[in-house]
């Protein structure tokens, strides 16, 4: 740990002496903070995290208030504050899906899956997979999983890479690599207690300093009253939360109605099969607190997005020019530069802090999710079933450094925070989805529904290409824009022929390879029923 606290502060001596107009104030405040926060995951979490059930699922003893926040605080990261502000700023309210998307999400997942998956006191999401589909499968089903968790991290490493840049000079390169550094040592040392503890604190600094902001940003503008009225105005439909019914015979929406439409199911679907979101339902007490952290945590995510919107509505009323400030380089950077240009220095910093916190309260979760199903569905099944505990725990460290190098690498390569987050969404909604849901749900599900519908699912969703990586479309499917952008749903028409697959594949084949049934936990079964269950 002493090792670790002497390259960080080399680190800091580093950033010091290669930015010449770094702003000092801002850059000092920023490492007071980091310094809190690595105290906390480091030095007060490790202290419970002695067992692989620490590092992985906190002993499944966190209370609903710690649980709640570090649920909420998971899913309000750099990329939902950043992306929230940036698409209200550019393309209207309407598109800014994410706060109410995973809100619902939460509360879904809150209501259906998180009860079932805490009674079976499984340890990560791939469990029931593996129970269902076997451990090859289970394997396969891993690599989506990972990357959508990578693709995360990445997004909010942008998102705040962006943020340091134009707020304190720092270069981008120089602050991904800082923050990620820091959110891989504590969680390397504390596990899930250090995550959940870290998240407790961020949060709070990520509401207290984001809604601090608004006043200052909205007395440019005149008012919140002011700024919705011009900017409605401006937008029209654009301006609502959700377009209009019959969208697309309007002509200001046309095909793109339909896009909309694939990419709400995606951001309401696509949020519950993460082992992110289920490390947490995991590590609650009980049922009812499983339940409720997440519903709670719904809520919460609403309330953290709601500086964002407002900060993207003064970002699009301000006339910057008039102002004699320069124009935001681009949509993605317009929360901190609103922060920087018409906030007080004092409150920017307070600003940054709160994007700090919301960047690592994310990355730590996603790093030590990833790990935890590399160690415990792959690690230990496919390579090493006889592995101890404490060789366990040193494969889920070992990763957790892998991962999050490899999250920094993607950040650095591919620097758009909003289709970095997108597609992480994209995987699990189009694959792990419904897997989950019909290896918890459906008790005939078998191997080969399950191949079916993952393949069938793969080829509906790369057949519609995918621009951010450099993917054409080769599926006929209509509604092509003029950027040559498939706005037809085809996302959801992969998940829903996943659902299909697995149905009908399985009932074919349920005489040749018998269902699996999922495994109650040894203490809770009773006589000759606990072996089976749905």
């Amino acid at each position: 740990m002493l090792l670790i606290g002497l390259l960080l502060a080399i680190a800091v001596v580093y950033i010091g002496m290669t930015n010449e107009n770094i702003h000092w104030g801002g850059f000092i405040a920023m490492i007071v903070f980091y310094a809190l926060v690595y105290y906390i995951g480091a030095v007060l979490a490790t202290k419970n995290s002695n067992t692989l059930s620490d590092m992985m699922v906190a002993k499944r003893s966190l209370p609903l208030g710690i649980a709640m926040f570090t649920m909420a605080a998971t899913w309000v990261g750099g990329g939902y504050v950043n992306g929230t502000a940036e698409f209200t700023y550019s393309d209207g309210l309407v598109w800014a899906q994410a706060p109410w998307g995973y809100a619902l999400s939460l509360i879904i997942g809150g209501i259906f899956y998180a009860r079932k998956m805490r009674r079976y006191e499984f340890m990560t999401i791939i469990d029931p997979l593996e129970q269902r589909f076997g451990k090859r499968m289970a394997g396969v089903l891993y690599i989506p999983a990972l990357l959508g968790e990578m693709f995360w991290s990445a997004a909010i490493l942008t998102a705040l890479g962006t943020t340091f840049g134009t707020i304190l000079n720092i270069d981008f390169t120089t602050s991904i690599i800082l923050s990620g550094i820091i959110a891989i040592a504590y969680t390397v040392l504390g596990g899930m207690w250090a995550v959940a503890y870290t998240d407790l604190f961020q949060m709070a600094i990520l509401l207290i300093g984001l809604f601090l902001v608004v006043p200052f940003a909205l007395n440019h503008v005149g008012g919140i009253d002011s700024a919705w009225g011009n900017y409605s105005a401006e937008l029209g439909s654009y301006a609502q939360l959700i377009p209009p019914l019959n969208g697309w015979q309007d002509p200001a929406w046309g095909n793109w109605y339909w896009n909309w439409i694939d990419y709400a199911l995606l951001l309401v679907f696509g949020g519950i099969a993460w082992q992110v979101y289920f490390q947490r339902v995991l590590s609650a007490k009980n049922e009812k607190t499983a339940m409720w952290l997440s519903i709670t945590a719904g809520f919460i995510c609403i309330i953290a997005a709601i500086p964002a919107v407002l900060i993207g509505m003064v970002g699009f009323n301000i006339d910057w020019a008039g102002m004699g400030l320069p124009d935001p380089e681009n949509a993605s950077v317009i929360l901190p530069h609103v922060l920087r240009y018409l906030t007080p220095e004092l409150v920017a910093s307070v600003g940054l802090g709160a994007l700090a916190a919301a960047v690592m309260s994310s990355m730590d979760s996603s790093i030590l999710s990833a790990s935890s199903m590399a160690s415990w569905n792959i690690y230990r099944p496919l390579i090493n079933p006889e592995a101890s505990q404490d060789k366990l725990k040193k494969v889920i460290k070992r990763t957790i450094i892998i991962i999050g190098v490899g999250a920094m690498i993607i950040a650095l390569n591919v620097q758009s925070v909003y289709t970095l987050w997108y597609l992480a969404s994209d995987l699990v909604y189009t694959i792990l989805f419904p897997q989950l849901t019909m290896a918890l749900f459906y008790k005939n599900a078998n191997i080969y529904g399950s191949i079916a519908g993952f393949a069938v699912a793969l080829f509906l969703r790369i057949g519609g290409g995918e621009p951010a990586l450099g993917l054409p479309a080769f599926l006929p499917y209509p509604m092509i824009s003029e950027g040559g952008i498939v706005l037809f749903p085809f996302r959801t028409l992969a998940c829903v022929a996943a659902f299909v697959f697995i149905f009908i594949v399985s009932e074919l084949t349920k005489k040749k390879a018998k269902p699996q049934p999922l495994q109650l936990p040894a203490h809770k079964q009773t006589g000759n029923e606990g072996n089976v269950t749905s």
